[in-house]
């Protein structure tokens, strides 16, 4: 019989049964409006009850519990947003990542309820919770308003990781790089602003396009970037000597990566490259957190999965890619690089 008898520390259990509870302090305040009351000026806890029309005690609350979660600051003059809601949970910020917060809220945290089954079954959820046949994302937005959301979450996302990638590879040798499934182009033009020598191409749905031509033309690159529609499953790639996947083949299945890759190597010239962005599992596949959680959210939405350098090597390789490189960074997204001999 074991003589210790001092219990192992209950931390790590007892922070997993509330962790959903910071995420719904997240995702309420979002649909109550708080961050963007807040957004200019500091407001007491009655006077921000009276405006979002909510209980002032239940407020006070939710308010403090911002305060904890560094989203709000307690100020003599009221409560105020801390500089990282104001630029990513705010609608007037070009970096804003509110559509994929609504999105993970309204529909992955249902999908999620169901995770024990697609453990069980291997398969995502939408047929379960959504009746849908895929996991195509068009399906839930009712409208072009909440797709064009969406999209802005998404570059977001990405102008927050798409500046650290093209500082962690040289690109000095390429002249063109079109950004396959690019969506608001975030990437093409991180790359064209650190690379002079490039041409960047963004090659996406309709309704991607349309938003990235907006944010082209403010961009100030507008002379050395472009949006073309197509899709890159089944339409004719735009000539290129650099292909780039910024997270997406995270969301495809190893046939459904091949016939990709196979197609992107066919269209190369030799010397060209592909450039995929994806947060790399490590080789135990115990870490990053953010990959490993990744990969089980992978599993809930999509038909894909995170991967180690060795997988996608693997995969490459088998297409007639030489040459895989990694680089980690310290952005929610990784490097992998390959080469058409």
């Amino acid at each position: 019989m074991p003589t210790d008898l001092t219990p192992p520390d209950p931390a790590p259990v007892l922070e997993l049964l509330s962790a959903y509870r910071k995420s719904k302090v997240l995702f309420a305040s979002l649909e109550l409006g708080v961050y963007e009351a807040l957004h200019q000026a500091a407001h007491s806890t009655e006077t921000l009850a009276r405006q979002l029309e909510v209980d002032a005690n239940a407020l006070d609350r939710l308010l403090h519990a911002n305060v904890m979660l560094k989203l709000l600051d307690k100020t003599p003059a009221g409560f105020t947003n801390t500089a990282a809601a104001n630029v990513y949970l705010t609608q007037s910020s070009p970096q804003r990542i509110l559509g994929y917060a609504s999105y993970t809220d309204a529909v992955l945290w249902s999908m999620w309820a169901h995770f024990t089954d697609a453990v069980r079954e291997g398969t995502h959820r939408w047929k379960q919770t959504y009746g849908l046949d895929g996991p195509l994302f068009s399906h839930f937005f009712r409208s072009p308003e909440q797709a064009r959301e969406f999209l802005m979450g998404m570059h977001g996302y990405g102008v927050i990781s798409s500046p650290v990638l093209v500082n962690s590879v040289d690109l000095s040798r390429f002249r063109t790089f079109v950004d396959l499934g690019g969506a608001t182009g975030h990437l093409t033009l991180a790359a064209c602003r650190r690379w002079a020598n490039l041409r960047g191409i963004i090659f996406d749905l309709p309704i991607a396009v349309e938003l990235a031509n907006t944010i082209i033309a403010e961009s100030g690159l507008a002379d050395r970037a472009s949006a073309t529609v197509g899709d890159f499953f089944t339409d004719p790639l735009p000539p290129s000597d650099l292909y780039a996947l910024g997270r997406i083949l995270h969301d495809w299945t190893e046939e459904k990566i091949l016939v990709l890759l196979g197609k992107i190597f066919a269209a190369l010239p030799s010397g060209g490259a592909v450039l995929i962005a994806e947060k790399l599992l490590e080789d135990s596949k115990t870490g990053p957190e953010w990959a490993v959680l990744q990969s089980l959210n992978m599993l809930v939405c999509t038909e894909g999965q995170e991967r180690t350098l060795a997988e996608y090597a693997a995969l490459l390789e088998r297409v007639g890619f030489t040459n895989v490189t990694g680089t980690r960074t310290t952005a929610p997204t990784d490097v992998v690089m390959a080469w058409k001999a």
